[in-house]
């Protein structure tokens, strides 16, 4: 892991999706602080401090991810972070503690949001990635999406839909590296952050295991800043260690 750091600090294009989320807005701020040229994509196309420009996209829907994409390509990002994601779907569903609770709606909307999602940014962005240098396409995984790792079992849709995205970007890795050597396909694992979507299952956590945004969103970008393409097609965790398959 070689020199990423300084190009974190010098700045260049880059777009967050989801930047209207607790860790979306912290790494919209931080990489402007860093003198990136920040597009800012969400839903609601709301502005967010620290972003050069806004923009709506739905990455659900693929017309409305053409249409971002086809934005982006007049200042194509070398760095792309997906912050989307759904623990607890829009209806209040929260993820199953038993088998017994699989509802097929439910799954099928948990993979639409955090696996489909993030394949359809993959598709419509990572050809606008530099051939030449370094380009980052990063998308928010979760440790829980690790099979190795799995010692507790339930959230079943989550798991399999963060498991599948793990997957995805392997595959991504691999086709993207025949064309972009210097690319790094990669997803990232933020630790337990304080955000909406923890929110509900914050009371049990250990101390000190909680993370605000801002401090979370530090950390993401300083790992990122050190990411080769060696570690293309990995999830890394906030500390930079890599999180099994």
């Amino acid at each position: 892991m070689q020199v990423g750091t300084k190009e974190m600090q010098e700045g260049g294009s880059a777009a967050v999706f989801g930047a209207t989320g607790g860790i979306g807005a912290a790494l919209v701020e931080a990489l402007a602080q860093r003198g990136w040229r920040v597009c800012a994509l969400s839903r609601s196309g709301e502005r967010v401090r620290g972003a050069r420009n806004a923009a709506a996209c739905d990455v659900t829907d693929e017309a409305s991810v053409m249409a971002a994409a086809a934005a982006l390509a007049a200042d194509p990002p070398e760095l792309t972070i997906v912050a989307t994601g759904a623990l607890t779907l829009s209806g209040g569903t929260g993820p199953e503690r038993s088998y017994r609770h699989i509802d097929p709606a439910a799954m099928a909307e948990a993979f639409r949001i955090n696996t489909i999602g993030p394949a359809l940014l993959a598709k419509h962005v990572l050809p606008l990635l530099p051939r030449d240098r370094r380009g980052v396409f990063a998308a928010l995984g979760a440790r829980v999406g690790s099979i190795g790792d799995n010692r507790l079992g339930g959230w079943h849709s989550y798991r399999a839909s963060k498991a599948a995205l793990a997957m995805l970007l392997r595959n991504f890795a691999i086709e993207l590296a025949r064309t972009h050597p210097h690319a790094v396909v990669v997803g990232l694992h933020p630790g337990t952050v304080d955000t909406s979507l923890s929110a509900p299952f914050q009371a049990n956590l250990r101390q000190g295991q909680l993370t605000n945004a801002a401090e979370a969103a530090g950390r993401l970008l300083a790992v990122i800043g050190e990411l080769t393409p060696e570690a293309s097609g990995t999830v890394v965790d906030y500390a930079g260690a890599t999180v099994p398959p």
